[in-house]
Parts: structure tokens; C-alpha cells; sequence
């Protein structure tokens, strides 16, 4: 049986200054018979596998990727110590187990955000492997973070089709990279400096196969909290189709501390001011939260029974 997050929306803050706010959420969608995305929400790891590989073979293949993430240290200790050194050694004992528990049969893709702090400052450690993606929103900025490993992304890259193109390309689902299958198994990173009022998105395909993202922009911007923002873009990626599973998982960053070692508190920036929407290489609020202490590894391990079955919503709700 999957296992699903136990809370609501979660605030997160291990020490003095960064404070983070998190909402998640899955769905199995309208057309397929399982889910096979896994995730991971809890401090400092916020990752979405989405597995490949058919009847419950990439279920298997997301799972064993999101578990070997559960067991860094960081996840016990609350730390922000993880580097793409020590990120990249989980996921290769990641790549070799998905191997060896499905004949290579199988593979995940995986993104997220892991937070780090260098000299007492916090960044965004951001990861990628595949077409699963993450954004940030920061001071009324939008853009997506990871560069999709797909066909139609080297397609664009080369300039043989726009971006528009390949949303409706039929080869758009063709990854390049992912876990478990394949020669390319090595991912992406990149380190961004967390600003005062960041928000972090980390979805599957699911998300973005059915949203744009002057759509996706739009929800986040106007959404007040992180679980209300995941609420809003599931429910309008079903209404949109849901033709797959969908991931999401949304994530704030208060309380950010400045060069000068003090906390700011600037809120984050009008939706309406700010119109702009960064493609990949190219151009009543909910006020409960539980304690830090408290916040157990929001995991959708993807063993056994599929816990979607009836299509019911499996998300932070208690």
C-alpha cells in the first residue's frame, strides 16, 4: 500500500531564520489504472519521481528512487549539509537498485529542491533527471529551473521547432534520461540563492502535460498557501484531461536571511504585477501548519496495492 503524507501543510524550521511553508499533493488522474509517481516532502528534500515502465513497474522504479533519498542523513538530522556529490551517490545506488528489482525493465524520472546552507546562507540545491520539472516564483519572476531530458527538448535546443511545437509533438513523452534504464543516468544541478518570499514548484509531467505555464504562473501567483496552490493545480490538470498521474508539491521560503545576517520579511511580489513566463532554454487561505518536529517524510513509496484505487485523492489532508 502507498504511503501517503499524515499533514496538512507543514512549517518547517530547523534553527533560527529560514522558515518553510510546504503543500503536497498526488492524484492518480482520470485515465490511468495506477499511480506510478513517488515523492518526498520533508526538510530539506522536496522531490517528485515519476516511474516508467508499465504494470506497476515503474511504481517499483519511483519508489526505490524516493526511499534511497529518505535515507540521507539529512532527513533524520534536519540539516542542510547535502551537496550534488552526495545527492548524485544516492541516486546512483538508486539507478543500480531500480536495475536489479526490475531487469532494467524499468526507470523514473526525478526533480526537486534540496535546501543547503553555505557560510549560514540558504540555497536551492535543484536536481533533474528526465522530464519531470521544477520552477520558482521569486520577486514576480517565473521560470522553470530544470532543462527537461527529452527528444523534443533537443529538438528545440537545435531549432527545429519552438517550444509551442512541442507541446503537442508526438514524441514529447520521450525522455533522454532517467534511472534504472538507459546509458544517461547522471542528473542535473544547479544552486540558486533562496530569496525572501521564494516559492518552489516540483511536479510531474502530469502537471505541465495538461497546464501551460502562463497557466501554472497564473495559480501560483494567486494561490495564499503552499497546499492551496497544489489543490488548485491538480484539480485544473484533471479538468484539463488528467490523462496521467500527477505530482505536486509547493513549497515557501519566509524568514530568508541577507548578507548582513539579518532576517527580511519583504513579502512576495503581486501575481498581476508580473507577467512574464520563462520557458525551458528559450524564452480563504489554510492557516493550520504542524510543528517541525512533529513533520514525518511525506513519502508515496509505491509498494504493493495501489493506494489510488476508486480514484480517490490521496494528498496532505488529515
Amino acid at each position: 500500500m502507498n504511503q501517503q503524507p499524515a499533514s496538512d501543510s507543514s512549517t518547517m524550521q530547523p534553527g533560527q531564520g529560514l522558515t518553510l511553508t510546504v503543500g503536497y499533493g498526488t492524484d492518480r488522474g482520470l485515465r490511468r489504472e495506477l499511480n506510478e509517481d513517488s515523492y518526498i516532502a520533508s526538510d530539506p528534500v522536496f522531490a517528485v519521481a515519476d516511474g516508467m515502465g508499465g504494470h506497476e513497474a515503474g511504481e517499483i522504479a519511483s519508489g526505490i528512487c524516493v526511499r534511497a533519498l529518505a535515507a540521507m542523513p539529512q532527513l533524520t538530522t534536519g540539516e542542510r549539509t547535502a551537496t550534488a556529490a552526495v545527492l548524485q551517490q544516492y541516486l546512483v545506488h538508486a539507478d543500480l537498485s531500480i536495475r536489479e528489482a526490475t531487469g532494467a525493465r524499468a526507470g523514473t524520472t526525478l526533480t526537486g529542491a534540496v535546501v543547503v546552507e553555505q557560510m549560514g546562507v540558504p540555497y536551492w540545491l535543484v536536481m533533474n533527471i528526465g522530464d519531470s520539472r521544477t520552477y520558482r516564483l521569486s520577486q514576480g519572476r517565473f521560470e522553470q529551473i530544470s532543462v527537461d531530458h527529452s527528444e523534443v527538448q533537443e529538438l528545440v535546443d537545435a531549432g527545429e521547432i519552438t517550444p509551442q511545437q512541442a507541446t503537442v509533438h508526438p514524441r514529447r513523452h520521450v525522455v533522454t534520461r532517467a534511472l534504472g534504464t538507459g546509458d544517461e543516468t547522471e542528473a542535473d544541478y544547479w544552486l540558486l540563492p533562496v530569496e525572501e518570499g521564494d516559492r518552489i514548484l516540483v511536479c510531474s509531467d502530469g502537471l505541465t502535460s495538461e497546464l501551460g505555464d502562463e497557466h501554472i504562473h497564473r495559480i501560483l501567483s494567486t494561490a495564499g498557501q503552499p497546499q492551496d496552490a497544489v489543490d488548485a493545480l491538480i484539480q485544473a490538470a484533471l479538468r484539463n484531461g488528467g490523462r496521467d498521474n500527477v505530482t505536486v508539491i509547493v513549497v515557501d521560503a519566509r524568514n530568508v536571511l541577507n548578507d548582513a545576517g539579518a532576517a527580511t520579511t519583504a513579502p512576495r511580489h503581486d501575481a498581476a504585477a508580473e507577467d512574464e513566463v520563462t520557458l525551458p532554454r528559450g524564452q480563504a487561505p489554510r492557516t493550520d501548519t504542524a510543528p517541525a518536529t512533529h513533520t514525518a517524510p511525506a513519502t508515496n513509496l509505491g509498494e504493493g496495492q495501489d493506494a489510488n484505487e476508486g480514484g480517490e485523492r490521496h494528498d496532505g489532508r488529515h
